[in-house]
């Protein structure tokens, strides 16, 4: 009745993940992409960063599916020879007026049911971190790096494994439900095609409004606002001042810029958040001052002219400036189709989380 099971539109992390949760049970998966690799837009700009799931509130899908997704994470990497260092992490207080927001951070992390989560006193972090600047901690165990580049293509090859297929140079130009029930899809670039569907999920990450749009009859009050939320990283040139990851307290809209130690053992500092009008790579070597005032609160001894200027990335935000952060979106209002909107940090952590979600919500 359908030329495939299923349709994923984004071979991002999410969307991979999406189409290997739906191919383990049994369907046939295509996953429209259009650029020409698997993990070219939002997921191939970011921090690698493993997230415990200390921060979100209580009950959301962001608190749930971190917790799921960096469990499940962890075992597919092991089990799939993939790198990652489980290094942990401290969120530091380094004066005494950020105490109380480490006191609701542990709150918080113990309201998620997250393990491996400890007070330390600033002596306490300072033994494990000799450079670190703080009079109170928060270490957290489970935090870690991976090579995120590593697992998309792990989750390729167990997509194309179970008999699916990433289809590449192939936009998602259009979808139109049929009266029975499914879709036809319609793909562009060099060699358009028209495809029927049983379901469609839509991760496409920072088109993920665009693609909802040319969906027939999804209503347009259901698309949430599209917001562009730039963040800089610059590195360290010298070697890597911690071996755990450090984060003062989270900023409104962000955890903030902080302190990661990649695989290569390379020091990072960001990203920042800068609402942009459109996505832009660009780094501002400018924005550096910035990040020395920044960075030197948990690490005083940052040397002069020891950053530069690295990469950037965007994040798909659903908010505005000085709006409440919300919740992942995964709209269900069209039958037999998942709209992910809004699937910012920890959205990697959580992917595979967020395809089991997805899968259940299909009712497969």
């Amino acid at each position: 009745m359908f030329d495939v099971d299923a349709i994923v539109v984004g071979a991002g992390a999410v969307g991979l993940a999406c189409a290997y949760a739906l191919s383990r049970r049994g369907l046939s998966v295509i996953v429209l992409e259009k650029e020409r690799l698997i993990g070219s837009g939002v997921s191939s700009r970011n921090s690698e960063v493993i997230h415990a799931g200390l921060y979100y509130p209580t009950g959301s899908l962001k608190a749930r599916l971190c917790v799921e997704g960096r469990r499940a994470l962890y075992a597919f990497l092991e089990q799939h020879g993939v790198p990652y260092e489980r290094c942990g992490k401290l969120v530091v207080a380094t004066d005494e007026a950020e105490v109380a927001r480490l006191d609701a951070i542990e709150a918080q992390a113990a309201a998620n049911g997250v393990e491996g989560v400890r007070r330390l006193t600033g002596e306490q972090a300072r033994a494990l971190e000799p450079q670190v600047n703080a009079v109170e901690a928060l270490l957290s165990e489970e935090t870690g790096v991976f090579d995120s580049h590593g697992y998309m293509l792990a989750l390729q090859g167990e997509i194309e494994a179970a008999g699916g297929a990433i289809a590449f140079a192939a936009p998602f130009e259009a979808a139109t439900p049929l009266a029975d029930g499914g879709f036809r899809v319609r793909a562009g670039g060099a060699e358009p095609a028209e495809l029927t569907c049983r379901y469609l999920v839509l991760a496409p990450g920072l088109d993920a409004q665009g693609c909802a749009a040319h969906v027939e009859g999804f209503p347009a009050d259901r698309i949430p606002p599209a917001h562009y939320g730039k963040g800089t990283y610059f590195a360290l040139s010298g070697p890597a001042p911690f071996q755990r990851l450090v984060y003062p307290p989270p900023i409104p809209g962000a955890l903030g810029v902080h302190y990661k130690r990649d695989l290569g053992g390379r020091a990072h500092f960001g990203p920042d958040l800068e609402y942009v009008d459109h996505p832009d790579y660009d780094v501002d070597p400018a924005r550096a001052e910035g990040f020395y005032a920044y960075v030197r609160r948990f690490w005083p001894a940052l040397p002069d002219g020891a950053l530069t200027p690295d990469y950037a990335g965007v994040r798909p935000k659903i908010h505005g400036p000085g709006q409440a952060q919300p919740d992942f979106d995964l709209d269900t209002s069209v039958p037999g189709l998942v709209a992910l909107f809004g699937i910012e940090s920890p959205g990697l952590t959580a992917s595979l989380a967020i395809g089991e979600e997805v899968a259940k919500r299909l009712g497969v």
